[in-house]
């Protein structure tokens, strides 16, 4: 869909759902939010609908980041400490490596 063909108020609707579906764990959505309304939110000459979009663009963004280092931070974790977590780690893991950790 090209944003630029839009209504104003169809982008902030548009933005909004986007938005919300973010916090249904779909960080990726923030993420597609932040990136396909940024020039609606920061470079388009001002509009009045334009003041939401650009918090919600912000939030989407910080959204994005924070869980993308969660699920770095979860994945580097996990990947050093699973043999220690012993049968915890063999619970949570889908494959379990062979041989010495």
């Amino acid at each position: 869909m090209d944003v630029s063909r839009a209504t104003n108020a169809r982008k902030l609707s548009l933005c909004r759902t986007y938005f919300a579906v973010g916090f249904a764990f779909l960080p990726f959505m923030w993420a597609v939010n932040a990136v396909w309304f940024l020039e609606e939110a920061f470079f388009k000459p001002a509009y009045p609908e334009q003041k939401q979009i650009k918090r919600y663009v912000i939030v989407s963004g910080i959204g994005a980041v924070l869980w993308l280092a969660g699920i770095i931070t979860w994945c580097v974790v996990f990947s050093l400490k699973r043999s220690e977590w012993g049968e915890f780690a063999d619970n949570l893991s889908f494959y379990i490596p062979k041989g010495v950790p």
